[in-house]
């Protein structure tokens, strides 16, 4: 864990409010727009690690470790909220679980391997994506019926853990609109991707911070590449405004919101691969 005196009581302090204010925006940002917390958080705490001065060599690795952390408490809530709901189709899981967990595994040890350029790069393709996906998605767009065989579920599961690991997401940034473009009903990918997010968050996390152990300019109060006052901060914080986002969401154009938020991504995105190349 890096040394407090490194850094004065005023940076700490701001360090800390930084990160309070990371969960808060997330929370209200995910219950406004109902999207994972990590699709959030992970912007934010990279340009928050920017501003910070962290060094670029572990500012993403530690974004997404601490992304997947707060990730965990969350995502065992929000399953079991969906359980208690009967959003959750059990046998959807199960055909997409084995490929999903081989996925996480893949991109846990990815992660040991990659640079922090690397990471970027993933997560700044994938978040371009997500962003034109809900900026210009046709209501009813659907490419089939239902999962594919063996193997194109195999190739989807898969695809969702290891893409989601190395972005530092629940699944269900990924899973949510890959389900519905299969005709699988809403709240039922909503349900599968909070589960989803369950399995991919843990071993994803733990991967950060056993690959993190020992590494140089980490900021302060880092165990591995996972910021534990991160997440001691940022999980509480989203969890108690995420209902204020859902509230908020019946009172304010939520198609405009995601215009918006697709907007934001798109520009962090950009913002990455210019940095990349500069």
């Amino acid at each position: 864990m890096e040394l407090f005196h490194q850094h004065s009581a005023a940076w700490l302090l701001g360090l800390a409010l930084a990160l309070l204010a990371t969960g808060l925006v997330a929370g209200v940002l995910a219950g406004l727009l109902g999207v994972g917390g990590g699709i959030v958080i992970v912007p934010v705490l990279y340009h928050l690690f920017t501003l910070l001065g962290i060094d670029e060599s572990v500012r993403m690795h530690v974004t997404v470790g601490t992304s997947l952390a707060t990730i965990i408490p969350t995502s065992i809530l929000s399953s079991r909220a969906h359980r208690k709901r009967g959003s959750l189709d059990m046998a959807l899981i199960r055909r997409l679980m084995p490929a999903v967990i081989v996925g996480v595994v893949i991109g846990s040890v990815a992660s040991r391997y990659l640079s922090g350029a690397a990471l970027t790069a993933v997560f700044a393709t994938v978040a371009l994506a997500v962003a034109l996906n809900m900026a210009f998605k046709r209501d009813g767009f659907a490419l089939r019926d239902g999962l594919p065989g063996t193997v194109g579920t195999a190739f989807i599961g898969s695809g969702i853990g290891g893409v989601s690991t190395l972005m530092g997401i629940g699944g269900g940034t990924l899973s949510v609109p890959i389900l519905n473009a299969l005709r699988v009903p809403m709240h039922t990918a909503v349900g599968t991707g909070a589960m989803l997010g369950m399995v991919i968050s843990f071993p994803g996390a733990l991967a950060f911070l056993f690959n993190g152990l020992g590494m140089p300019l980490r900021p302060p109060f880092s165990l591995g590449y996972v910021n534990l006052l991160g997440m001691a901060l940022i999980v509480p914080a989203t969890m108690a405004t995420t209902g204020w986002g859902a509230t908020l969401a019946h009172r304010i154009d939520a198609k405009r919101l995601r215009q918006v938020f697709a907007a934001f991504l798109a520009l962090t995105a950009l913002r990455m691969f210019y940095g990349l190349f500069t």
